[in-house]
């Protein structure tokens, strides 16, 4: 299923949230979890793996309310590691969270461009719009000028290219003959001449609807007799590189996209555990049940029994309730 298709479908979301709901029984059992000597982690997992953001937000006011302390803050001075970053990732508001994500991508010495590359080529207009609020909101500044400062040349560009969301037309509209002449200045920017039109390819991969993008892959297959997947590897390198192909895939296939990034995540020596939990966290009320499905198509394994052998303990438990049942 292709990105434009692939908001909020009820079939998608594993995290549903508990029918029943009331904060205040949640917020009592979470402060018993983490008074006096000890923490009761399991608790914790019951509670906040359980439901919904909108709900864990209500728990969060409904325990400062009776106990006069903040829940985040509490959490994070009794858990520590990877189950700490895990659960604390869930207590943040879906777009607060992605704003931190990119935030903690550009801060300290070096940047995370796979991070920044991820979220901008992966959201539409009006989820990019809610993150660059929350991002000015939580952090006072712009993050178009946070962009800019922190990357430079033609990955600045399309970085500041894809903030701008102009790849969400919905409408379906796809003119052929606009199609077939993008194919064609693609063509002549990269395979026809020695060196590359890099501006060329940005605008077209950051301006075109999804829709126009498929029947525009499409055509350039017939002209160049190579899928537009393999010019951009032989015509561009590192981060560019990395930012072209992600639109591509974004475009072609938003699930088999975030399958790639989980399986990469977990795969071999050691785990990517920023991008395991930024994934499942912020895909577990959109469309993290098709993207398990994806994962083991593409895979011949479960996204669960991948967990299972990459990770441990509580992180484990909290991330397999997240990710949900096999079925």
């Amino acid at each position: 299923m292709a990105w434009w298709k692939a908001w909020v479908k009820e079939t998608g979301i594993t995290v549903k949230g508990s029918p029943h709901f009331n904060p205040d029984p949640d917020a009592e059992t979470l402060y018993k979890a983490m008074k006096g000597i000890g923490t009761n982690e399991q608790a914790i997992i019951d509670v906040l793996t359980k439901r919904s953001n909108a709900q864990r937000q209500q728990i969060a006011k409904s325990f400062k309310a009776q106990f006069g302390k903040d829940l985040t803050e509490t959490l994070q001075s009794e858990l520590s590691g990877k189950f700490e970053r895990l659960i604390v990732a869930l207590m943040y508001p879906p777009y607060r969270f992605e704003a931190k994500e990119l935030h903690d991508a550009m801060k300290g010495l070096g940047t995370e461009e796979g991070v920044i590359i991820e979220i901008l080529a992966s959201r539409t207009k009006n989820q990019l719009r809610e993150i660059m609020k929350a991002y000015e909101e939580d952090y006072g500044s712009s993050l178009e000028e946070d962009i800019r400062g922190d990357t430079s040349g033609y990955l600045e560009r399309i970085l500041v290219c894809l903030l701008q969301g102009s790849r969400d037309d919905v409408s379906g509209f796809v003119d052929p003959g606009q199609a077939v002449q993008d194919a064609q200045d693609l063509y002549a920017a990269g395979e026809k001449i020695h060196g590359t039109d890099e501006m060329k390819f940005i605008t077209i991969l950051c301006t075109r609807s999804a829709t126009h993008l498929m029947r525009v892959f499409e055509e350039y297959e017939k002209i160049a007799g190579k899928s537009i997947e393999d010019s951009i590897q032989s015509e561009t390198h590192g981060s560019l590189e990395e930012a072209m192909l992600t639109v591509v895939k974004c475009t072609r296939n938003l699930h088999s996209y975030f399958a790639e990034r989980l399986y990469n995540a977990l795969k071999g020596a050691g785990t990517r555990d920023g991008t395991l939990i930024r994934n499942i966290v912020s895909r577990s009320e959109i469309d993290l049940n098709l993207i398990k499905c994806q994962f083991t198509k593409m895979y011949g394994k479960t996204l669960s029994s991948m967990i299972v052998g990459d990770t441990s303990g509580d992180y484990k438990n909290a991330l397999l309730n997240l990710v949900g049942s096999d079925s």
